[in-house]
């Protein structure tokens, strides 16, 4: 037997997220790849476009998780082609699932992959979120997710930030807070490398298809958030030393 993969060492993504808006759904992740303290990619895409409606996101360690996204895309291809009509939303989900528990072996060796899963349902006509444990386990969120490693961080801003009827704007800001402030907190998470003009993946799944968000929008809400944040914090501080 050969020894285990020295899986610390292994590039890993990061922070991925996925918010629902009225007629469709949002998913993102940052752009950054660790290797234990290192830096292994600032560019790295962890978010693939599955078919015309349909995206998954990945988080864990990047090889196996680039390949499972690859995969899958092959497979939902083929399956249209063969069937003449694409594959359900659940069944692609599903079919996702099959991978994961096919990856199990390599899972327990610590080449762990925990992707999100979003599409448009034209059966229900909106967008849908799926989450997934390492084993297969898949888990529909009604209204957003985040994981990797920042994800709690992202968690807590869309928790603050979500609310009934949100649209596709605010979708947008509230996932570009919510990226803000995983970088924030979460050292592995690259967030918004303004100096190298490397920003987050953002794709928006609608009736009509997928499409990107464009990165130039994504640095002006950056930009606005930043602006307001040294406007609070250069407040305080006029106010503390003022007493």
């Amino acid at each position: 037997m050969g020894h285990p993969p020295d899986v610390d060492h292994l590039p890993h993504g990061t922070t991925i997220l996925a918010v629902r808006f009225g007629g469709g759904v949002l998913i993102a992740g940052d752009r950054q790849a660790t290797a234990g303290y290192e830096v292994a990619d600032r560019t790295i895409d962890k978010v693939f476009e599955m078919d015309e409606h349909s995206a998954m996101a990945i988080a864990g360690v990047a090889a196996p998780a680039t390949q499972m996204a690859k995969l899958l895309r092959t497979q939902l291809e083929f399956y249209e082609k063969v069937e003449g009509t694409p594959l359900s939303l659940e069944g692609k989900a599903n079919y996702l699932s099959l991978l994961l528990r096919q990856n199990l072996a390599a899972a327990m060796q610590g080449l762990v992959v925990v992707p999100i899963f979003a599409g448009y349902d034209h059966r229900r006509r909106e967008g849908r979120i799926y989450k997934y444990d390492p084993i297969g386990g898949r888990y529909e969120e009604l209204d957003y997710y985040a994981t990797g490693s920042g994800g709690k961080d992202a968690r807590s801003t869309l928790k603050k930030r979500y609310h009934a009827g949100v649209d596709r704007d605010e979708a947008v800001r509230m996932t570009v807070e919510a990226l803000l402030d995983a970088s924030d907190e979460d050292v592995a998470t690259q967030g918004f490398d303004f100096m190298r003009g490397i920003f987050p993946t953002m794709k928006i799944i609608v009736e009509e298809g997928t499409e990107d968000v464009p990165a130039e929008r994504l640095r002006e809400i950056a930009e606005t958030f930043l602006d307001e944040w040294r406007r609070d914090h250069g407040a305080r501080r006029s106010s503390s030393d003022g007493a």
